[in-house]
């Protein structure tokens, strides 16, 4: 029995499970559920969708694909042209020519057909991945950290490859095979009737087996790639918590979890594997019966006069060219049906929930400057919850933050400081009251606009891909070298990396960064920023005594200037407040100085209680090297 996969930390005051979700197949049901209750004409239509920008090529394809079946289909008639001439003893130059020409005019527009489809699939591809990657970073954190990473990253990768094939050459492929089978049936009608019959009969008996056998694969490929999706999910989370892995000696139940979804996959691709198999055994078997019985009776009717020699080679021709056609078909409906299933998993990521781009408009001009008087920031009444069927996380919050000076908000696990940051982000909003900035409503104001007067430190501190300088720069490009040097000598990282080969262009994913380093280092990204705003989620959680000076005297510093916002787990970033506001239960329960607090409110005393022993306990440990 296989264990539950590590969890990916998520916010603090979220509910454990994402939020349920209302769909067809009823509040929570899970992605694989929802795309196959997606109706197929509808997933078809999403695949045409990604087809139809490029449909100028497409239609270039297509008339290729024509060109060159035509030359095909003339093929075997040039041929018993050069037979007839055989035969009655005329010059051999026209027609030999003529198929030699045929022959070398076919190759080109093979290769070229072949250039411009192959081309035109990388690019529906490319245009597949643009589109999810853009709404991934446009969707709402919620829409985001509700389902694993792993699976999101399966539909950028994995499934926009299924829809290459699908896209393009089957389409091209369907309608080339169909008009190739036709033609040939029709020409094979000239030669000769009686042939013609058998070989329409073992086409009617592979079609219907087809028929029965082709919409499994689809439901096979689609029920594979949920598989690899949960198996991404599952991989990236317990390689995030390799150490929490190693030290509660889980790796044989990760491996179970992990194996278990590859071997889920594996067994849906095998079974996708037995129904192709067993497609084409019936496709190539009914072929090449009906070319026995086609050669049997054709023999039969040339001794009995009734067919010329060369009609049969040229129908025999035909029969061996049919194999073509119909692999084809048999090809592209395999092709279309995994594009389909990949094309129902992309629709749910163009459902997922997307903040909006612009702010509502509230008048013409631009807002007046706020004074010194107006705060910051302000929260009215404000309710928020994770979702429509959860508890609020906040409850009539309200809340104010002066243009200067340090707040630190204290409470309890699941008091809902967490969630304020999320609110004053924008992650996550109101269900009643009212967030205002300078003054002005945040419904004034667009995400960017927002995001762009704040700074802000998570509490598990990511870095991201690039290099060391790349991550310090990753919210001010702009900044300069002295810039840079400054805000380094801050956090006492002047020189930590000058022995790495290339200094701070160095990648982070060449070199061992230390969770104290990794603090730091978003730390000082967001020291670059000059915000009007500095949000810090406990930036001193993982730093030695010395830094942790160092960066209350940059946290005073900034609030001289603007204003800073901490979530306080320690207990000398919560002495040093300016205000401290004490949260409980999602709701402000007291404010004001630690002294005030000390004498006044007694769960902040038993709190700072809490935060001297768990200090203690910290500077009793050995401080890590390269902490």
């Amino acid at each position: 029995m296989s264990a539950d996969p590590v969890p990916v930390a998520t916010d603090p005051d979220a509910p454990t499970t994402p939020p349920a979700t209302t769909t067809a197949a009823g509040p929570g049901a899970p992605d694989g559920e929802r795309a196959a209750l997606l109706p197929r004409g509808d997933r078809l239509r999403i695949l045409l969708d990604l087809v139809r920008p490029h449909r100028r090529t497409l239609a270039l394809g297509l008339v290729l694909g024509l060109a060159s079946t035509a030359l095909s289909l003339a093929t075997p008639m040039v041929t018993k042209w050069v037979l007839d001439s055989l035969g009655a003893d005329t010059s051999l130059g026209r027609p030999v020519a003529v198929l030699l020409t045929l022959f070398v005019v076919g190759s080109v527009v093979g290769y070229v057909q072949w250039v411009v489809m192959g081309t035109l699939a990388e690019r529906i591809v490319l245009d597949a991945r643009e589109s999810l990657v853009r709404r991934y970073l446009r969707a709402t954190v919620a829409a985001i950290t509700g389902r694993p990473t792993g699976e999101l990253v399966t539909r950028v990768t994995s499934d926009t490859v299924l829809l290459r094939e699908a896209a393009t050459s089957s389409m091209v492929s369907l309608v080339n095979g169909t008009v190739a089978l036709v033609g040939t049936l029709v020409l094979m009608g000239v030669l000769d009737l009686a042939l013609l019959g058998t070989t329409i009969g073992a086409i009617v008996v592979v079609g219907a087996v087809m028929a029965v056998l082709l919409p499994g694969i689809g439901v096979a490929e689609k029920a594979s790639q949920e598989a690899l999706g949960r198996l991404g999910g599952t991989l990236e989370g317990s390689l995030r918590a390799m150490r929490t892995v190693k030290s509660s000696r889980a790796e044989a139940r990760q491996a179970a979890a992990i194996l278990g979804a590859a071997r889920e996959a594996r067994d849906h691709s095998v079974r996708a594997v037995r129904t192709t198999a067993l497609a084409w055994t019936v496709a190539w078997g009914g072929i090449q019966l009906a070319i026995i019985v086609i050669l049997g009776l054709g023999a039969w009717r040339v001794a009995q006069g009734e067919l010329p020699v060369s009609s049969l080679v040229a129908f025999l021709l035909y029969a061996f060219n049919i194999v073509g056609p119909i692999t084809e078909l048999t090809q592209s409906l395999t092709q279309l049906q995994s594009g389909v299933a990949a094309a129902g998993r992309i629709s749910e990521v163009q459902a997922m929930e997307v903040e909006p781009q612009e702010p509502v408009a509230t008048g013409a001009g631009a807002p007046p400057q706020a004074g010194d008087d107006v705060p910051v920031l302000e929260l009215r009444g404000v309710t928020a919850a994770y979702g429509p069927d959860r508890e609020p996380a906040v409850r009539d919050l309200s809340l104010v933050v002066p243009r200067r000076g340090h707040t630190a908000l204290v409470g309890p696990s699941g008091a809902g400081k967490t969630t304020v940051f999320s609110l004053l982000l924008r992650f996550l909003e109101p269900q009643e009251g009212e967030i205002l900035l300078d003054g002005r409503p945040y419904a004034g104001w667009s995400h960017d606009d927002v995001r762009a007067r704040f700074a802000y430190v998570e509490q598990e501190t990511p870095v991201v891909p690039g290099t060391i300088r790349e991550n310090l720069l990753f919210s001010n490009p702009g900044a300069s070298e002295e810039e840079l040097a400054r805000v380094l000598a801050a956090v006492r990282l002047d020189g930590a990396f000058d022995d790495l080969p290339d200094g701070l262009d160095t990648r982070l994913s060449e070199t061992s960064v230390s969770g104290g380093q990794r603090q730091r280092i978003a730390l000082a990204r967001a020291m670059l920023c000059r915000p009007q705003v500095m949000l810090l989620d406990e930036a001193t959680a993982q730093v030695d005594g010395l830094t942790e000076a160092a960066v209350h005297d940059g946290i005073r510093a900034m609030a001289t200037t603007g204003a800073v916002v901490t979530v306080a787990h320690r207990l000398s970033t919560v002495v040093d407040a300016d205000t401290i506001v004490v949260l409980e239960g999602g709701r402000v329960r007291a404010r004001g100085t630690h002294a005030q607090l000390l004498a006044e409110d007694a769960l902040y005393r038993s709190l700072v209680e809490a935060l001297r022993i768990r200090d203690a306990d910290e500077d009793a440990a050995p401080v890590p090297a390269d902490a």
